[in-house]
């Protein structure tokens, strides 16, 4: 099993355990039931009622037009769980059990979890950055301003940090290409990323959010990486903090002594 070895700070050996972790850690089989239950009720919805299934998307799902203007600022964590067909959810649980696994075991249920939850929601604040700014500037052409109304939906921007983190934490990990090609990890997310950057600049409406894509790697980059600088400020500001105290008790100290060499001698001691 490869160490991890905090935030910033990834271990270069493989993973050493042979394969994936096959068995469904708690963290992440709770994220699959989760994502699971909400496409299933997504069907239902669609069998029942069309137009309420849209509205449900329209809620639940990324839209930097109701994000930024209607403040449905739950939409950044809501949009991570809703799916738009059988491959799209099934090809996101399948990377979160092959990935999300080992990085659960390695960092604890409580990290990966935050890890997720960041990379997924920052992709998506990311998608809606990128969409609003291209819009104002006219970089997306007359048709460009309807993309403000269209909905992000999918786990995808917080699978692609995953993938990262594996790729800078097992770089020689073999991940086989389309099941035939052995790739190292670190080969492998750089062709994804390089593809993903390339698919964000020339594809903008392809009908898939490349550029949540790459938003989430994006943001786990700068949370794997910057754990140094957050770990550097908190140590500094932990010795500040000792510091003062310890100039404190000696003040306390120093005043303490001088009330006593103040303090008149008695004649004689009571036991």
């Amino acid at each position: 099993m490869g160490t991890y070895r905090g935030w910033g700070e990834p271990s270069y050996r493989g993973y050493g355990g042979g394969g994936f972790g096959w068995a469904l850690t708690p963290v992440v089989k709770k994220l699959i039931l989760l994502n699971v239950a909400v496409f299933l009720l997504t069907l239902v919805l669609q069998l029942a009622s069309p137009p309420l299934a849209g509205t449900f998307v329209d809620w639940f799902g990324l839209a930097p037009q109701s994000f930024l203007f209607e403040f449905r600022l739950w939409q950044p964590l809501t949009y991570l769980f809703l799916h738009g067909g059988f491959a799209h959810i099934f090809f996101n649980m399948f990377g979160l059990w092959m990935f999300g696994g080992v990085l659960e075991h390695d960092w604890g249920g409580r990290r990966f979890l935050r890890y997720y939850v960041v990379t997924g929601a920052g992709a998506g604040l990311f998608s809606v950055l990128v969409t609003t700014v291209s819009v104002k500037l006219g970089w997306l052409g007359a048709g460009g301003a309807n993309l403000m109304h269209i909905p992000t939906i999918g786990a995808s921007g917080a699978i692609y940090g995953i993938l990262l983190a594996f790729g800078l934490l097992y770089p020689r990990q073999p991940i086989y290409l389309w099941f035939l090609f052995p790739v190292p990890a670190r080969l492998f997310v750089l062709i994804f990323g390089v593809l993903t950057l390339f698919s964000a600049l020339n594809a903008p409406g392809s009908g898939v959010s490349h550029v949540a894509h790459l938003g989430g790697m994006l943001i786990g980059l700068g949370y794997l990486r910057g754990g140094g600088l957050f770990r550097g400020i908190r140590r500094g500001y932990a010795e500040w903090q000792l510091r003062r105290r310890r100039r404190d008790f000696e003040v306390y100290m120093r005043e303490e002594d001088q009330r006593s060499r103040d303090l008149p001698r008695p004649d004689r001691w009571i036991n």
